[in-house]
Formats: structure tokens, sequence, C-alpha cells
């Protein structure tokens, strides 16, 4: 059991996958546990997830800096995102980051047939080609190397902009109530069981949005929609909500609001540090995330080896540092890998 921030963590030495699965606390651990046993033996009805369900959607809230009333609950970062792909208007011209997770750019290729284009440009080129676009849409920390977007000069450009953070909430302060469209998984950073999403939409954004995923718990009061005709959504964000998988939002309902109550500048300065450290003990030029990518084409044998659990992402190695990570993990990581020197 390690102890991070304030929590016990049942990580293993050489963790480094938090891109992939994020460990939970012990106290998100015991609380998914505990519902599934109240679930083994018939103890709860539907209405009892509401309250974990409110306290993730607040969480999330906190965590990217708006207010609960813009947050919408799925299931998928790309089951979010094609309900704004559908509100783009036939014709519509979609900028993308070139090599971007595709959950962020399959949604809006799939709506070819109507005529949107999507188009790929390097990361970096993103705010100076903006311009003439409907939209554009990507990773705030790109999933493959932990490259950051520059969001404050695609804030600049005055075109709407959609915001993944799947791979920069959790581990880094994020004020992003600018952003027109901001979504997020829960299994990664924000150590939840996989399972629920949530979409931030601007008020300006709310009519943009189609809730191609209309369903009872998206009523205005979801126990008194459950049956028949006319539609009535509810107000808002809420509208686009999808029926919950009840069990990931127990499990966030704890991690989010701990996420949200520490001192993420400090948390994002602890993962960073431990990140860089490996790549100065490589020789390789620091990189300041969270994320990082090695070039050798065996690391991953010699870092299984190790017992460095890591990803092989884009043909590279992709190690990912959260609170729960150590210099321990570190040096596993050059103990293996200095030989490449």
């Amino acid at each position: 059991m390690r102890t991070a921030f304030g929590e016990g963590f049942d990580v293993p030495a050489g963790y480094l996958n938090t891109p992939s699965i994020g460990v939970p606390p012990a106290s998100a651990a015991d609380a998914v546990a505990e519902a599934v046993d109240r679930w083994r033996h018939g103890a709860d009805r539907p209405p009892d997830f509401d309250e974990v369900v409110a306290a993730s959607r607040a969480g999330f809230a906190a965590l990217i800096g708006v207010g609960a009333d813009r947050i919408g609950t799925g299931a998928t970062v790309s089951q979010l995102i094609s309900m704004v792909a559908a509100g783009l208007p036939d014709g519509a011209k979609v900028l993308v980051a070139e090599g971007d997770f595709t959950s962020v750019t399959f949604p809006f290729a799939a709506q070819a047939r109507r005529g949107v284009t999507v188009t790929e440009v390097p990361l970096a080129q993103l705010a100076d080609r903006a311009e003439g676009h409907d939209l554009v849409a990507v990773s705030v920390v790109q999933s493959a190397d932990g490259s950051y977007a520059d969001l404050e000069a695609l804030r600049a450009t005055g075109v709407p902009v959609l915001l993944d953070a799947t791979q920069a909430v959790g581990w880094q302060p994020l004020d992003l109530g600018w952003a027109d469209w901001v979504v997020s998984a829960c299994y990664k950073f924000l150590l939840a069981p996989r399972g629920a999403a949530w979409i931030a939409v601007h008020p300006r954004a709310l009519e943009r949005t189609v809730p191609h995923g209309a369903n009872w718990y998206a009523g205005g009061n979801p126990w008194e929609t459950v049956y028949g005709l006319p539609m009535r959504l509810a107000d808002g964000p809420r509208s686009l909500d999808l029926s919950p998988t009840w069990l990931s939002h127990v499990g966030a309902a704890v991690t989010l609001p701990y996420l949200a109550s520490l001192d993420l500048e400090q948390v994002r300065a602890h993962c960073v540090k431990l990140a860089d450290s490996v790549l100065i003990g490589l020789g390789l030029p620091e990189r300041g995330s969270a994320i990082i990518s090695l070039p050798q084409p065996d690391a991953p044998a010699r870092l299984t080896e190790a017992g460095v659990v890591c990803s092989k992402r884009a043909g590279r190695t992709r190690l990912g540092f959260h609170l729960y990570n150590s210099a321990e993990d570190c040096e596993l990581v050059l103990n293996a890998l200095r030989p490449f020197e």
C-alpha cells in the first residue's frame, strides 16, 4: 500500500500505465466493492444512485472550473462528442490535430455524408490554421506522447473549440470554462471505474448540441419521464444525460471530489518532476508533462521484464505518472533502459 496526497493506493511498484487505466484510492475501491455487495444481495433501488451521479457531476465541474449546471453525463468520450458532431451544419469544416485520439476525430469523420470535412494539421499549427473553420477539436494533452495544445492561442481565435480533457484532468489545474465543449472519460487520471464520462457545455453552445441519446434519465424529473411521449427533456446540459452506469459513478463520486480537493499545482509538479527525471536520466529533453514517450524499439520488452507496466502507442513506449507514483518507479525504468545510453 502506498500513501500519497492523503490517500492509500494498492498500486504496485512500476505501474506507469495511468493513461490507459488509473488505479483507484482504497476508499473508492472500497465504495465500489460495497456497492457490488449490495447488488449481490438486492439491496439497492435505482433512485439510490442519484446522489453519486450528482457528486461525480459536481466533481467534474470543479476540476475544469465550471458550475455543475453546465455538465451532462454519458458513458464514453466518443458518445458525447457525437452529439456535437451531429449539431454541425451540413458542409461544416472541422480542424483537428494530426494523430489525436480517434474518439475525438472519428465522430466528426462519421458526418462525411453530410459534407462535413475534417482536416488534420500538426498540433502546433492548430491556432494558426483555425480561421475559416467551424470548429477546432483537440485533446488538451495528447494521449500518445503528452504534448500540450496551446489553449490560450485557441481561445484567442474566436473559433468554437471542443476540448478532450481526458489525459489532463486530475493531475493538473484546469480553467476551461471558456471552451464551447469539454469532455472527459473517468477511468484514467480520474481513477474511477470505466463507464462514465462528462461533457461541459457553454450556454452559447447548447443549441448546437443534439441529444441523440435522449432517454428517460435526461428528463426534467427522470422518475416521471420513464414512459410515453411527448419528449420532455430537462433544461440545460442535463438534457444530454445518458442513463448512468451506476458502479462507475459510485467510484467517481469518491475520486473526483477527492482530486478536486487537492492542490493540483502540487499534483502537477509531482507528476512532471517524476516524468522529467526519467527523460533526463535517459539523456532526453524534459517535456513538462505527466505523459512521456520513449523511442527505443525494444523498451517495452525491457520494461516488462523489469516489472514496469506501460503501453505502446504510435510506435513508441508511453509512460504516465500520477500522484501515486514515486522515485522508485523512475529507478525501475532507468535501470531497465540505461543500457540504451
